[in-house]
């Protein structure tokens, strides 16, 4: 009988490694995001203001970054900023820097749609009424922005959990980083580890990513019902 590549997640700390790894990613992926959630309400209201200055710059900033690989920005970070100006970052430090600017600028223009998608005249009638400025955006536009917002958010934090598998390209142990040693050390024992060990981190990314994408779209049938 043929010997089972699968022992290999089951020697040693391998699967704990793989874990730790994943845990690294999703650290990375939550830091981003919270950072980008902040940031990327307040250029969402820049992104509305009317000045030919302010709209200039905002709207480069999102063109900029939406062309831009995130691979390529990691290395511009990691690898430019060391070596040009003496900045010593971290892999993890440069890959939350990278992934709170990509985010903060999907963030941003979220929240710029979700802005311009408000009908005018419900500021206006919640002024006609009595309501401060404050009191309108409480009670009438920020309620909706958020059931707008919220579901496209956790789909960004989704994207953003995958797409993390980058920095293993500029040194980070995180899952990916993980499986390239597990599999270097084990090439001559077990020759087909490679298969089980990605398709173990298939599972781990779906497993992780699955439940979040399931409480986006609960959370967008929800609000369309109410």
């Amino acid at each position: 009988m043929q010997d089972l590549g699968i022992r290999v997640l089951f020697m040693g700390n391998n699967m704990q490694r793989l874990l730790l790894g994943l845990w690294v990613t999703i650290r990375i992926s939550m830091i981003a995001v919270a950072l980008s959630i902040v940031l990327g309400i307040f250029l969402g209201m820049l992104m509305t203001v009317k000045h030919p200055v302010v709209k200039a710059l905002t709207k480069f900033y999102l063109e900029f970054i939406r062309i831009m690989p995130q691979l390529v920005l990691l290395f511009l970070v990691f690898f430019g900023l060391t070596k040009s100006f003496g900045i010593n970052l971290s892999g993890e430090t440069s890959a939350v820097i990278v992934f709170t600017l990509w985010g903060t600028a999907e963030m941003g223009d979220l929240v710029r749609g979700a802005l311009i998608s408000i009908p005018r005249h419900q500021y206006e009638s919640g002024a006609a009424i009595g309501l401060t400025k404050w009191q309108v955006y409480r009670y009438i536009i920020i309620p909706q922005i958020l059931t707008r917002l919220i579901p496209l958010a956790i789909n960004l934090t989704t994207r953003m959990i995958k797409t993390t598998s980058l920095v293993a390209l500029i040194g980070v142990i995180e899952v990916l980083k993980v499986a390239q040693q597990i599999i270097e050390a084990n090439r001559y024992t077990v020759p087909d580890s490679a298969l089980w060990i990605y398709g173990t981190i298939f599972f781990l990314y779906f497993f992780t990513c699955w439940p979040i994408s399931l409480i986006a779209k609960r959370l967008e049938k929800k609000w369309k019902a109410a």
